[in-house]
């Protein structure tokens, strides 16, 4: 009696998987870099547990409490205010402090914000690895 011998399975094309996450590395590269960097001179706030993707409009407040917006100085939180407000007319702003700033300075400035029209004030932190 002969026994009729069975194909051999073929092997799974891996290439196409390979070529699909190789884009999606291309992507979120090129992705994450169109964020303009953030100062050098601010030193983030230290926090723990926290989600963070820090928006490239951002508020910039320096530990003497002037105030940095898309790297230009501003004179006031109204100055911010007058130029979010030509984009959206209800706006979140979005605080990056630094870490020396006081924090009567950070409610003092986030107050006007909320006075101007700010819906929702957020501050941005660094992400503490410990």
């Amino acid at each position: 009696m002969l026994t009729r011998r069975r194909p051999k399975p073929k092997a799974e094309p891996t290439i196409a998987l390979i070529n699909v996450v190789f884009l999606m590395l291309v992507f979120f590269m090129v992705a994450g870099s169109l964020a303009p960097a953030l100062d050098p001179a601010v030193r983030l706030v230290e926090a723990a547990d926290l989600e963070a993707a820090p928006p490239p409009d951002a508020l910039v407040i320096r530990a003497d409490g002037t105030l940095n917006f898309r790297g230009a100085e501003l004179t006031s939180p109204e100055a911010y205010v007058r130029i979010v407000r030509e984009e959206e007319a209800a706006f979140a702003a979005r605080l990056v402090p630094d870490r020396a700033l006081p924090a009567l300075t950070l409610v003092a400035i986030s107050k006007e914000l909320r006075s101007l029209g700010a819906t929702r004030i957020t501050l941005l932190s660094e992400r503490s690895l410990r």
